[in-house]
C-alpha cells in the first residue's frame, strides 16, 4: 500500500523523468527510438525510485536499457536539477522494461484467432 507521500513523489518523478528520456534519446542518441516512462514505483524511504520504460519498436528493448544504465548518473543529475526545491533527497534510479504493452498484444492476437489466452 502507497502512502500519499509515495504517490506524491512518484507523479512527480514520472513527469520530470519522461520528460528528461525523451530529450536524451531525442538530442544525444539520434536513435530512432520511441522510449516513454509508463511508471514509476518509489520505496517508503524515498530513497529508490524504479523506473518502468515502454519501447518502440520493441527489438531495441536491450538497446535502450543499456543505454539508460550506462547514463543513468547523467539522468539523476538532470533530475536533481528539476526537482531540488520539491525533494530534499533524490532518490537512486533504477530502469526497467515495462512489457505490458506487448503482453496485450499477445492477448489481442490470441483472441483473434480464436484462442483462449488463459489457457497455455
Amino acid at each position: 500500500m502507497e502512502t500519499q507521500r509515495q504517490k506524491k513523489v512518484s507523479t512527480l518523478l514520472l513527469k520530470d523523468l519522461s520528460i528528461i528520456v525523451q530529450s536524451f534519446f531525442r538530442e544525444k542518441r539520434r536513435v530512432n527510438l520511441l522510449v516513454s516512462v509508463t511508471k514509476v514505483k518509489i520505496s517508503v524511504d524515498l530513497s529508490l525510485a524504479k523506473i518502468y520504460v515502454s519501447v518502440f519498436p520493441s527489438e531495441n528493448i536491450k538497446k535502450a536499457l543499456q543505454l539508460l544504465q550506462n547514463n543513468k548518473y547523467d539522468i539523476k543529475k538532470k533530475l536533481s536539477l528539476l526537482v531540488k526545491n520539491q525533494l530534499r533527497i533524490i532518490p537512486e534510479i533504477q530502469f526497467f522494461i515495462d512489457d505490458s504493452l506487448d503482453y496485450i498484444e499477445g492477448i489481442e492476437t490470441a483472441i483473434s484467432k480464436g484462442k483462449n489466452p488463459l489457457k497455455q
